[in-house]
């Protein structure tokens, strides 16, 4: 195994390296810096995410600069902003020991103006995006008369975000003296397009496929019902303490739901996806990088250019379609050495996607188990114990009053006082945690593409087993909707959203089931108020009939769900990548996050078809109410 030394890599590198803590060299590092240093043309080189692509072309290209030079010599292309900035992050600290380098990141959602201020300046490397790129040079702000060299990096997942066009823009302008150094995980068709376009006779590093999967990544799944994804990522958290991961979900949606009712129950996430601004998405990435959050939940899309170390866990909350994607993805745990976990929660229809997935990577999936509730109340109860013996002493507390507390408990013995104390702690565990079993399999089935969701056996009143029916004195001509009153009487009494089961929004009143062994807690509504309104909240005992009045309800009409941002021509996918349609059918809009500055409004419209009045829409009927 070679060292950076042997690398012929100069000493002002091989100290900024040394300080980082570098000291190995990947495989794709000892291979390509050696070839890049000496041969003066072009250059391929495959290999996954993760496998330090960004030191494997950025160490030789910072050896090569002239920094006596302000003009730009080299352009770095990268998919979006966040691996923009992370590798213009990385070339800063790896030539810290060179002198003054300026390396400037060019990139949508932030002002053009001030990045061409930075440019004027005098930047030797560009680290863009292909569209603010295009933007630039357009404006003849990018001067390319002394540009040696032109990295494309995630060539592949650029042209997968529809910058095709842009690349050949690029290409096209800045096509004499210079070299190409183009990085890929796959040498895909349109990858060999740009090979045998721009690209003259280059040398090329290939990883072998059998190192494209992390050796050092444990593989697991679990099969659940889709309902009980999020009560399963709440037990790891509870189960794990040291967990900290990326949560990967298919839609921006997902995403923004799996972290809200994350953090409503009080667990530390973030989501990351591509409505999200500029600043919102810095701020996600550097509580994450600080490890405030758990766990960072993002779409494909929004998580490219991740880079934080640490990562024990990539989880899967839906299976990607591709096994290129799910390699990229767990790509982001056990790196430098570590190991990690790549977990997938699966139902039972994504069986085969996993079967092919691990065939075409060559892994084996692990099945696991979501830790049951005395697992996890035994690990916490122990976790518990151990702190509280560790805990100092306030030395502040004066013996006075240590002495009256002695006093107040000299009744109880030690065993009364430690059983009180366990008590507190060990109902705050089942508080916060569903007494379900979530690996019970033998319910019906239930997955993601919306199958029917049975979350207990119900009597001949509709209600599940278990749970209690009450009766609030709010309802639509409140101006609330379910979720609002969800949250406002979990805000109020202290009761989990998992204790709470079926919801019926009615004109002036609503009904709730609630579990038994938390039903008390409804008491609490009685006497307060909001709006003005003073609350009453009883036990009902008879059947639950919801009236056909919708008056009073706000949100535009009851004839349909109405969805924000679109209309009722089609129904809106919010994907979050390049294909993702931004309304209904009559038009396509591309979007990335490269682009992300570039809005759209789309109008709503009114839906066809259903009975006037009828409070049914006839794409999703009355459910949806």
């Amino acid at each position: 195994m070679k060292n950076f030394e042997a690398l012929g890599l100069s000493q002002p590198l091989l100290d900024g390296l040394a300080e980082m803590g570098f000291e190995t060299p990947t495989e794709i590092q000892q291979q390509s810096i050696p070839i890049l240093l000496q041969h003066d043309g072009d250059f391929i080189g495959l290999a996954q995410t993760g496998t330090g692509k960004t030191a494997a072309f950025g160490l030789p290209l910072l050896d090569l600069i002239d920094i006596n030079s302000r003009d730009t010599q080299a352009l770095i292309l990268a998919p979006t902003r966040e691996l923009a900035q992370q590798i213009c992050g990385q070339m800063e600290q790896m030539s810290q020991k060179m002198g003054k380098l300026n390396v400037v990141p060019v990139f949508g959602g932030a002002s053009i103006m001030n990045q061409i201020r930075d440019i004027r300046r005098g930047a030797q490397i560009v680290v863009a995006t292909p569209g603010r790129l295009m933007d630039l040079m357009k404006r003849k702000e990018v001067k390319l008369d002394s540009l040696k060299y032109m990295v494309l990096d995630e060539a592949d997942e650029m042209l997968n975000m529809g910058f095709k066009e842009d690349i050949d823009f690029i290409l096209s302008k800045s096509d004499t003296g210079r070299n190409i150094w183009l990085f890929s995980a796959t040498m895909a068709r349109e990858i060999k397009r740009i090979v045998d376009t721009y690209m003259v006779q280059p040398e090329e590093v290939r990883i072998n496929r059998e190192n494209i999967v992390n050796t050092n990544i444990e593989h697991q799944s679990v099969q659940l019902k889709a309902s009980d994804k999020i009560e399963a990522l709440r037990r790891y958290l509870d189960y794990n303490q040291d967990m900290f991961g990326v949560v990967f979900c298919r839609t921006k949606r997902d995403t923004q739901k799996v972290a809200d009712e994350l953090n409503n129950n009080g667990y530390a996430t973030e989501a990351l996806h591509g409505d999200m601004s500029q600043a919102q998405r810095d701020a996600a990435m550097k509580r994450f990088r600080n490890k405030n959050l758990k766990l960072l939940i993002a779409t494909d899309v929004a998580a490219r250019g991740i880079d934080v170390d640490d990562i024990t866990h990539v989880i899967h909350f839906a299976l990607p379609d591709d096994p290129e994607f799910y390699t990229h993805r767990s790509g982001r745990t056990a790196r430098a050495g570590k190991k990690g976990v790549s977990l997938a929660l699966i139902t039972k229809g994504d069986n085969r996607k996993l079967k092919y997935i691990a065939s075409k990577l060559g892994i084996e999936f692990a099945k696991g188990e979501v830790p049951a509730l005395d697992a996890i109340t035994e690990k916490r109860i122990a976790r518990w114990s151990e702190n509280l013996k560790k805990q100092e002493i306030n030395p502040k507390i004066s013996d006075e009053l240590m002495n009256d507390v002695v006093a107040q408990f000299e009744e109880l013995s030690k065993e009364d006082l430690i059983a009180r104390l366990l008590t507190k702690e060990y109902n705050s565990i089942y508080k916060r945690n569903s007494i379900k079993d979530v690996n019970d399999r033998s319910k019906a089935r239930d997955d993601d593409r919306g199958g029917r969701r049975e979350r207990g056996r119900k009597n001949d009143r509709g209600k599940e087993e278990g749970m209690k029916t009450f009766f609030v004195n709010l309802g639509r001509k409140d101006n609330i909707n379910k979720g609002a009153l969800l949250g406002y009487i979990c805000d109020v009494t202290g009761i989990s959203g998992n204790d709470v089961g079926r919801i019926v929004l009615d004109g002036a009143h609503s009904f709730m089931d609630v579990k038994e062994e938390v039903a008390g807690q409804m008491l609490k509504l009685n006497g307060t108020n909001r709006d003005g309104r003073e609350l009453r909240v009883d036990e009902h005992h008879g059947k639950v009939v919801e009236t056909r009045d919708r008056g009073g309800r706000s949100g535009g009409g009851y004839k349909g769900k109405r969805d924000s941002g679109g209309g009722f021509k089609g129904r809106r996918s919010d994907r979050d990548d390049s294909s993702s349609r931004s309304g209904g059918f009559k038009g396509r809009s591309r979007s990335n996050d490269d682009r992300s500055s570039r809005s759209s409004s789309d109008g709503g419209s009114k839906p066809k078809g259903g009975k006037k009045g009828s409070g049914r829409s006839k794409f999703f009927g009355k459910k949806w109410d």
